[in-house]
């Protein structure tokens, strides 16, 4: 019945939507496939995007041509830069959604998608013949053909939800887990694995007093995610709110441990270290006698509210009873309760650095399958394996980023080289060049490698070719324009910055942490003038690049470094065996993921620098 494609696509959450888009943008005649079309794009637990790191990589598939960064713009109800105290590395945008327009915008974008079908329907196994994946089978008996097939199960494979002493099969609450998928794939030789997540209960906005918690507005001028000119940031916003756990909460949760699957036993996976249950938090952190917790808004009209901070397992009655000691939470109506969930994943050391598995040619896996946690972590998984499961039917070079050129790569990279027996989550002390990968400049980075494989479009070459030009003509302009000392000295004194001895050109003042480029319009009305024929983009980009030159290049020449190792392949058929030199452990880790570069060989978790220099040895270098 159903045509044979060059993709099919598994599962519709944050990976599956940009991995379809992808590959259907660039060429390939796609299906996805999802257990309900009414949940496409859900976000199942906060609604949220970006944050710490986790906006960078939304300005990244922004910038490759992916949807996320502009569904979040045309859908969220606060904006926050995080981090703006510290270094432009560190800031980090982060947007506050209406989680059922989010859904909606994602699935009108797909919709609109020519080279994209759907269907509705639980898949249950692989069909593979000869090592080579050829479509799948559903739960009706279709057998659907395709030459590539993305696996984006997020939380659903035999997934086990707990509250309390209560248990049950879903995917997430109030919908069923996927079966037979994880049954065929250890079958055909795959590792897997269990971990777990969990979410907070929703409460009723109605019922809580915001005078007894702190307001947390957005940003006065509000920034948005999408590089494209045409999506416009939000003119009014909706605030959240901060209260506080404290002693008598805590002691009314403990008082459930003993019904605490997390403590009894009957979770196996491992949790999220860093989004730890509520449970979790007072039982780590005993001698803590408060934890925050940020009450957001789940929309622009619902009263349901996302209680985040208070992720927990813990009986329903456990739950209402602690929340309603909570300041503002006194008369509080509870929606749903929290829960716990176990789900299957694949240790990702099992796959190359296309995510495409080493077991099953033309198998891809991306998201929680992988053993992430996170929208973003799973969304741009979700991009690579579409991009790289188009260009592998139409026989084109990989699209492979190294970890000095995007978050995206840093997270691909620590994936397969180290794995995870925990829910893999990034952050900014990931990234070893951080510096260069700030959230400012992924469209520099990134939107011209894109366009070079088909997938970002004209017009966002077109834009970051003109601020890359406009930023130069900036930069040369405060080059250009100099002050003498004492034509300075009152502007400085004013600005509380020590005067300077020699002429300077307004870039070499620039450099002092004191000084805001923006401050230059207090020296000349000649120089505002000037600032204001440049957008906030390209002044921002300007101040950056002309600040932390020093840093900058000096974190390029160490990239470039890395880079030289990278430039060194290896044979997927070395034999590592006859090195011996080389440690056991570093010839059984390096059999089992078959690096492809030098580079790559030295991230592995056991191979050590004396491993390395064996194998540069042994390559000539």
């Amino acid at each position: 019945m159903l045509q044979e494609y060059d993709i099919i696509v598994v599962g519709a959450g944050h990976a599956g939507c940009e991995a379809a888009a992808a590959a259907a943008n660039m060429g390939s005649k796609v299906l996805l496939v999802t257990m309900n079309m009414n949940t496409i794009a859900h976000m199942s637990c906060n609604p949220a995007m970006g944050g710490i790191a986790k906006g960078q990589i939304i300005r990244e598939i922004d910038a490759l041509g992916g949807y996320s960064g502009l569904v979040t713009d045309k859908s969220m109800i606060q904006f926050r830069m995080l981090n703006r105290s510290k270094g432009p590395a560190m800031w980090s945008p982060r947007a506050q959604s209406d989680r059922m327009r989010f859904a909606e915008e994602w699935r009108l974008s797909l919709e609109g998608i020519k080279n994209l079908d759907f269907w509705q329907e639980m898949v249950n196994g692989l069909l593979v013949k000869d090592g080579r994946v050829t479509g799948v089978k559903t739960g009706i008996g279709l057998e659907i053909s395709a030459k590539a097939v993305v696996l984006t199960n997020g939380t659903f494979l035999n997934g086990l939800i707990h509250i309390g002493e209560k248990q049950f099969g879903g995917g997430r609450s109030g919908e069923r887990a996927a079966t037979g998928i994880t049954e065929q794939l250890v079958e055909l030789g795959f590792e897997s694995g269990r971990m777990k997540t969990g979410t907070p209960p929703r409460v009723d906005g109605r019922s809580l007093d915001y005078s007894k918690m702190e307001e947390q507005e957005g940003d006065e001028i509000p920034g948005k995610f999408s590089y494209l000119e045409s999506s416009r940031p939000l003119t009014t916003q909706r605030s959240c709110h901060i209260t506080y756990t404290n002693p008598e909460v805590h002691e009314i949760l403990q008082s459930g441990f003993e019904q605490s699957p997390m403590f009894t036993g009957r979770i196996q996976g491992l949790g999220p270290r860093y989004c730890p249950s509520i449970e979790d938090k007072i039982n780590r952190f005993a001698d803590r006698n408060r934890h925050q917790i940020f009450v957001e808004p789940e929309g622009w009209n619902t009263v349901e509210i996302y209680v985040n901070g208070f992720s927990t397992s813990l009986p329903e009655g456990v739950q209402f009873k602690a929340l309603r000691k909570v300041p503002g939470f006194e008369n509080v109506k509870m929606f749903r309760p929290g829960y716990a969930i176990e789900y299957d994943f694949f240790p990702p050391t099992q796959l190359s650095n296309t995510l495409e598995t080493n077991l099953i040619e033309n198998l891809y896996f991306a998201g929680q399958i992988n053993g992430t946690t996170g929208y973003e972590e799973a969304a741009c998984q979700g991009m690579m394996a579409g991009i790289n499961a188009h260009l592998k039917v139409a026989e084109e070079a990989p699209f492979i980023l190294q970890r000095n050129e995007a978050y995206i790569g840093v997270l691909i990279d620590d994936l397969i080289n180290k794995g995870t027996d925990e829910p893999y989550r990034m952050f900014t002390s990931r990234a070893e060049f951080r510096l260069l990968l700030r959230q400012d400049n992924a469209d520099i980075r990134l939107t011209e490698k894109s366009h070079g494989i088909g997938l970002a479009s004209d017009e966002r070459l077109s834009q970051v070719k003109n601020k890359k030009k406009e930023t130069e003509k900036l930069i040369s302009l405060l080059n250009e324009i100099q002050f003498k000392p004492n034509e300075a000295e009152d502007k400085l004194a004013a600005l509380s910055s020590a005067p300077i001895k020699d002429k300077s050109s307004l870039a070499t003042i620039l450099k002092r942490p004191e000084i805001s480029i923006y401050d230059f319009k207090l020296f000349s009305g000649k120089i505002e003038e000037a600032l204001n024929s440049f957008s906030t983009e390209v002044i921002e980009q300007a101040e950056i690049q002309i600040k932390y030159k020093t840093y900058i290049d000096r974190e390029q020449q160490n990239s470039e470094k890395m880079s030289n190792l990278e430039n060194l392949r290896i044979k997927k058929t070395f034999d590592y065996n006859q090195l011996p030199s080389l440690s056991a452990e570093a010839k059984e880790k390096l059999l089992k993921i078959k690096p492809e570069t030098l580079g790559q060989a030295s991230r592995i978790s056991g191979v050590s620098p004396s491993d390395v220099s064996v194998l540069m040895v042994y390559l000539g270098r």
